[in-house]
């Protein structure tokens, strides 16, 4: 028998009790620090990152409606923060939150991870199947290494806002307008470029290092978050290049996205999101 949607509010219910069944075992998994037994990491080549573009946009195109759907939210949610920063005194903090979509991005493309693997494994796929993260076994893991991205994120922005003090600050600037003057026409205006962009380097770096394959990795075995952290790193270091060029990529489509505000996202994320997981799929054996 064909399945249908039904109604959102008992298919809620019904997840949502489902969900609770994996929570004790979620966080008694979680704190698992047994690396002795590590996945084996493939290397990788640019070539690699070609086919992972490529899947993730079959993705995109196969799950179109579905995936829309369900990124739509983050573009939102992005215009509230700009909203929020248009206060003069958040003005400085305008690009690092924009910049900050790079470090918490693995999170919100929790729900595509699943979907690619959903349609890997055959059949129908449709949005609601993004929900499944909720009765991962390893769904206490996955909310923690958020909580930990999120956290980077916040000291992220203030480390940008102490650069901003030492440099153009401590007062906010008179305008949007002022404040984008004074940082290309004046020399503390480009000190201010030159170290908020080496520090939003190395928290992107960290990011990058403990998520690039973390996220999916969680969702497609049953591994405690030391392991999946650990096999990320691994990856970054036996594939320096080729991760640092995927990082790169990472951060121009969401730059590229943002500019049009911010709804180019609502195609790039899914884009990257399946492609995420293709890159798991051909980073760890």
């Amino acid at each position: 028998m064909a399945k249908t949607i039904g109604n959102p509010i008992s298919w809620a219910a019904q997840s949502l009790g489902a969900t609770s069944d994996h929570v004790s075992e979620s966080v008694s998994h979680l704190g698992s620090s047994d690396v002795r037994h590590l996945p084996m990491v493939q290397p990788l080549t640019f070539d690699d990152l070609k086919y992972c573009l490529r899947a993730g946009y079959t993705d995109f195109l196969e799950t179109r409606a579905d995936a829309i759907f369900i990124v739509l939210i983050y573009p939102i949610a992005g215009l509230l923060m700009v909203g929020f920063a248009m206060n003069m005194d958040l003005v400085p903090l305008l690009a690092p939150l924009i910049a900050g979509f790079a470090l918490i991005g693995p999170i919100a493309a929790v729900g595509l991870y699943e979907i690619s693997r959903k349609r890997e494994q055959g059949g129908e796929v449709h949005w609601l199947d993004a929900f499944g993260v909720f009765r991962s076994p390893s769904f206490g893991a996955i909310l923690a290494l958020g909580f930990y991205l999120v956290l980077l994120l916040l000291v992220w922005l203030m480390v940008a806002q102490s650069v901003y003090a030492q440099t153009l600050g401590p007062e906010p600037p008179a305008s949007l307008g002022a404040f984008a003057t004074e940082v290309l026409t004046t020399g503390a205006g480009w000190t201010m470029v030159i170290f908020g962009t080496a520090a939003g380097f190395f928290f992107a770096l960290i990011a990058l290092a403990v998520s690039v394959v973390s996220f999916p990795l969680l969702l497609d075995r049953k591994v405690g978050l030391p392991v999946a952290v650990v096999t990320s790193v691994r990856v970054l270091r036996h594939n320096p290049g080729v991760i640092m060029g995927w990082g790169f990529i990472v951060a121009t489509l969401l730059v590229l996205g943002a500019i049009p505000m911010l709804l180019g996202l609502i195609v790039v994320m899914p884009v990257l999101g399946h492609a995420t997981w293709h890159l798991y799929r051909r980073a760890v054996a």
